[in-house]
């Protein structure tokens, strides 16, 4: 039985719950630095992931040819307007909107960041793809202690909208799962780390945007997690 998707979901949701309900009583000196922090950690996340990297070009190629994909198909504006449309519908049910155009456009910023730490880490997509064929939980569970804490602080600025991302992580890493069982067969072991480097791109990319050193366009950059695989193996096959 999988039960990873649904730890590491309802983690995101009391996390999320957590954080907006004592918004006001978190001390500010707090809630400017932990973004900060767990930036750090994803890029480290991101490192460890990329250090185990098979094949060097395939991680290269797949980035490349993913985030060329993403731009094409305008896919963090996508991701940018269902952020919008989220955050509108828990200001109609909690608070009045703001008119402030720039406080918007941070939002946005950081709401796609989280969805993609959640939704779309290596972490996760592995994590479930792991579970779905050897029923080890382990990795999701690990994955779901960081996000609690990173959902409530998030959540102290961005609100009750950030417990609307338990939804589609949950989605996604049930797919995933259940996909693993005809996935994790045609696929070796050069391919699988192949995939969690391109993983760990995404991951230090987000640290960099979370931690707002630099926007990096990260949803953008999700179809190189579907081409990395693909590319591994016809890497394999032509050299």
């Amino acid at each position: 039985m999988i039960v990873g998707p649904y730890i590491n979901g309802s983690a995101v949701f009391l996390g999320g719950i957590i954080g907006a309900v004592l918004s006001t009583r978190l001390p500010e000196r707090i809630r400017l630095s932990m973004p900060s922090i767990f930036g750090a950690a994803s890029m480290c996340m991101g490192i460890v992931l990329v250090v185990k990297v098979v094949h060097m070009p395939v991680m290269v190629l797949s980035v490349i040819l993913g985030s060329l994909l993403g731009e094409l198909i305008y896919l963090e504006k996508g991701i940018g307007k269902v952020g919008g449309k989220a955050k509108g519908l828990v200001e109609l049910l909690v608070k009045p909107g703001s008119s402030d155009e720039s406080a918007q456009e941070q939002f946005l910023h950081q709401y796609v960041s989280i969805i993609v730490l959640f939704c779309a880490s290596g972490t996760g997509i592995f994590g479930s793809m792991h579970e779905g064929m050897t029923g080890d939980t382990s990795v999701l569970i690990a994955k779901s202690f960081l996000d609690i804490f990173t959902a409530a602080i998030f959540a102290t600025s961005l609100g009750f909208a950030v417990a609307i991302i338990a939804l589609p992580q949950l989605i996604i890493q049930l797919a995933l799962a259940h996909g693993a069982v005809y996935i994790m067969p045609l696929t070796t072991s050069a391919m699988q780390a192949d995939f969690s480097a391109v993983g760990g791109v995404l991951m230090f990319a987000t640290g960099f945007r979370i931690c707002g050193i630099k926007m990096f366009p990260v949803a953008n950059m999700i179809p190189a997690l579907v081409l990395a695989m693909p590319i591994s193996a016809a890497w394999v096959h032509c050299f």
